[in-house]
């Protein structure tokens, strides 16, 4: 993603209000910023906010600051909970012809807005946070009618495997790699949304366990042990999903077996396409994750001054 930009100059932080319902985003500007630069940021800002508010049912915070850096490393984001919700990202530096150059990572607010909705958990369940938000995030996207549901199959395809365990693995909760913290959660939180979907069938999902852990007060203004969050979950949803499967991954360092999962949803991939066969068994599971978003719920205050 480019946004356009000229006459690039440094500038003190601007605070720009968004509201969602009963929330309010306060977006600040580090680094340099232009009113082209800053309405574009404000833009993507609200798409993200419109993408996680509509798959939580609700914005998961009543108020957000966010810090967003010009000029600095793109994709560098950060969420925290202590003294109130806060966030901050890099859109990138500035190019020759003065755009600001994000290169692809559009994806990373929606990702750090995901985090709002999670409690803080201890250290060894890093990859909770970090495999919900690689999870949720695309298809919030999804669901906004950001991305195609193609894309984000054949990104999975190629991105779970990476969270598989290796040589030496010892399960989700002392194995802090890269690839199992953020593929390995993802990992887990897609197993938890296919078995939610079999166990009721396809009545509810993970946003419906998600869904009730924000309503039970769980975001990230707060710290709750994991064995509440994974409780609090499976009572929203009336299944024991979450409590099994963790008791299975944390320390368990047995593979996956993507292969059948795709042959069951019936996503195949053909050369560089992704196909849908609707007459796998569990198609009908394959497609309610991946439903069409609610109506936009964001009404910004204001594009720029």
């Amino acid at each position: 993603m480019f946004l356009a930009a000229s006459g690039w100059a440094a500038a003190k932080a601007q605070s720009v209000p968004l509201t969602l319902r009963d929330a309010t985003l306060d977006v600040d500007f580090e680094g340099g910023i232009t009113p082209p630069v800053e309405a574009a940021a404000l833009r993507w800002t609200r798409s993200a906010a419109e993408a996680v508010a509509t798959y939580y049912g609700q914005f998961p915070v009543r108020r957000v600051h966010i810090v967003i850096r010009t000029g600095g490393r793109p994709g560098a984001g950060q969420t925290s909970g202590e003294g109130g919700a806060h966030i901050t990202v890099g859109i990138g530096r500035t190019l020759d012809d003065g755009r600001v150059d994000v290169r692809g990572d559009d994806w990373i607010m929606t990702h750090e807005m995901v985090h709002l909705a999670l409690p803080g958990v201890e250290p060894e369940h890093h990859w909770l946070e970090e495999g919900l938000a690689t999870y949720v995030e695309p298809i919030a996207r999804v669901r906004a009618g950001e991305l195609r549901e193609q894309q984000v199959w054949s990104d999975m395809m190629d991105g779970l495997p990476q969270g598989q365990p290796e040589a030496g693995d010892r399960g989700l909760d002392r194995t802090p790699t890269w690839g199992r913290t953020y593929w390995g959660g993802a990992l887990f939180c897609f197993l938890a949304d296919v078995k939610f979907r079999e166990a009721t069938h396809n009545r509810a999902g993970l946003e419906t366990a998600l869904r009730g852990i924000l309503r039970a007060g769980g975001n990230i203004e707060h710290d709750w042990p994991l064995t509440q969050v994974l409780d609090v979950g499976d009572g929203a949803v009336g299944a024991p999903v979450l409590r099994s499967l963790y008791q299975r991954m944390r320390y368990d360092s047995s593979p996956v077996d993507l292969a059948g999962l795709w042959r069951r949803l019936g996503v195949q991939r053909v050369g560089e396409h992704v196909l849908f066969d609707d007459t796998a068994p569990d198609a009908a599971i394959r497609q309610a994750i991946m439903a069409p978003a609610a109506p936009s719920v964001v009404q910004p205050d204001g594009e720029g001054r």
